[in-house]
């Protein structure tokens, strides 16, 4: 008996708009995720975060230049007695929307990276101190518990191929 293989109805549409891609674009590297967690983490500047991560100094400067550059962090002027102004990185609104994405990806590290006495960060809620994490809903507010519930289809912004 042959078994035939529908073609998938994503073939249909284009990718050039996507905007998985796009943010891709911005956040796809290792070390940019890891300026963000530093900031999310109040490291602010640029010794700092280089004191606490070694990240190569040309690789931080360009990740931060870009990052400023598409408005997800703001560059503040400080001055410490008898020094020169520099900068310290501060998140924008655009920036303070990724939260979620650094919570998904830490809860997906934490399920299968962690070491064997457990995570070594958790996050908690200021008010009430009990743990975050971060759930899927639909508009309609249901949870979504199982992700093959999930359909992908074509929104407003779609192309045909």
């Amino acid at each position: 008996m042959t078994q035939t293989t529908a073609r998938p109805e994503a073939l249909d549409w284009s990718v050039d708009t996507c905007t998985i891609g796009r943010a891709m674009e911005v956040l796809g590297e290792k070390w940019t995720l890891e300026v963000l967690r530093e900031v999310f983490n109040g490291i602010r500047r640029f010794a700092d975060m280089r004191e606490r991560t070694d990240i190569p100094r040309q690789v931080l400067t360009n990740r931060l230049h870009s990052l400023v550059a598409c408005g997800v962090l703001r560059r503040e002027p400080y001055q410490e007695p008898g020094a020169r102004v520099r900068h310290e990185y501060r998140l924008t609104a655009k920036g303070l929307d990724l939260y979620p994405v650094l919570v998904a990806v830490k809860e997906w590290g934490d399920r299968y990276l962690a070491e064997p006495e457990g995570p070594p960060l958790t996050m908690v809620h200021r008010e009430c101190g009990a743990e975050i994490h971060g759930e899927l809903h639909c508009g309609s507010g249901h949870a979504v518990t199982a992700y093959r519930e999930i359909v992908p289809r074509p929104g407003p912004g779609a192309q045909r191929r």
